[in-house]
């Protein structure tokens, strides 16, 4: 699929982090017979799985009920987990303060790595703080992007929503839109903020921004339609969530309105909709990657010191855009629940 990123940036691909954790795995890996030996840096692995001391990883996000795409990022996790030997915890809360608590929480289970998201960078600071005070490594992913260095995170993993944004604003421009509106589920939350504030950045036309009640669908789906009725210029409606996208099908199909529609992030049913032409593009930023790494690399980071990008540069998982020419290379990844 289509790669996008800023020129000249130093920014590192995700590939650098996974061959990191490949090298380890192969050196300690049997040549076929299943057993266990030892890598170079003395830890056992054992048909592909480390045996290394049981360690816990807290990840904590910012997640409102009921939001699917924290499916994805969770499924990565896991996977990292069961390679590794990690017992994984998971929390959520979209509320800041509450965020915060949780990672006390961690803290004060006395856990061996903690992996955040930085949606509301000020409330979880001086938590972040404190576990850093405490000897707990801490990783951010998915938010955060342009917040984790100033907290003193060991490494981010995500998406610069500023270029995806920046990329979907110019896409609007190649299908040669006029009008969008942007619909931004919370409001506040730093990535979904600078999505908006990248397309609106690059796109030659006019951009509204919608804000809505991520928490309540219904009420998303009511909002998006009488901003269609109220304004029939709008000829491409903008998302930020695969959920959202589906929804506002449905309120481009109640308002009876023409205009098109496009998003950000990608899951089973989404893919449909690109192959169905209810949705022209997608914007993917591999969560299942985000989540995948986060877990490895607080296990690289106890078992061997490893870290990625120096700890100066974050590792871009996106963005990416899905459409009809290559949307069949995802679909096969989409339907087990991993893209």
């Amino acid at each position: 699929m289509d790669r996008l990123s800023r020129p000249h940036s130093r920014r590192i691909s995700p590939v650098v982090a996974a061959a990191a954790a490949a090298a380890l795995l192969v050196a300690g890996c049997s040549s076929g017979s299943g057993g266990k030996k030892a890598d170079e840096a003395g830890n056992n692995i054992s048909a592909g799985k480390a045996t290394t001391p049981r360690m816990t990883v807290a990840l904590i996000t910012h997640a409102a009920p009921g939001d699917t795409f924290w499916d994805t990022i969770r499924k990565g996790a896991q996977t990292a987990a069961a390679k590794d030997n990690v017992k994984l915890v998971y929390s959520s809360d979209p509320n800041g303060p509450n965020q915060a608590n949780l990672i006390q929480n961690a803290i004060d289970q006395k856990v061996d790595g903690i992996a955040v998201t930085l949606a509301k960078p000020g409330a979880v600071k001086g938590a972040i703080a404190k576990a850093e005070q405490a000897g707990i490594p801490v990783v951010g992913f998915n938010s955060g992007v342009d917040d984790w260095k100033k907290q003193g995170l060991l490494e981010y993993f995500g998406q610069d929503e500023t270029i995806a944004g920046e990329a979907f604003g110019r896409r609007l421009n190649k299908v040669g839109a006029k009008h969008t509106t942007c619909v931004i589920m919370e409001q506040g939350q730093v990535a979904l903020e600078a999505r908006c504030a990248g397309v609106k950045k690059t796109f030659r036309g006019k951009t509204d921004i919608l804000y809505v009640n991520g928490t309540d669908m219904p009420s998303v789906k009511s909002t998006i339609t009488a901003k269609l009725k109220t304004d029939s210029s709008i000829d491409y409606v903008t998302t930020l969530g695969a959920p959202f996208a589906m929804t506002a099908i449905q309120s481009i199909a109640d308002a009876g309105s023409k205009a098109k529609l496009a998003t950000f992030d990608l899951n089973k049913d989404a893919v449909g909709a690109i192959k169905s032409g209810k949705i022209q593009w997608a914007i993917d930023q591999q969560p299942f990657l985000q989540g995948y790494l986060s877990v490895d690399a607080l296990w690289l980071y106890k078992t061997n010191g490893n870290f990625s990008g120096g700890g100066a540069e974050a590792v871009l998982t996106g963005p990416a855009i899905v459409d009809k020419s290559n949307v069949e290379k995802v679909a096969q990844f989409a339907a087990k629940g991993t893209r």
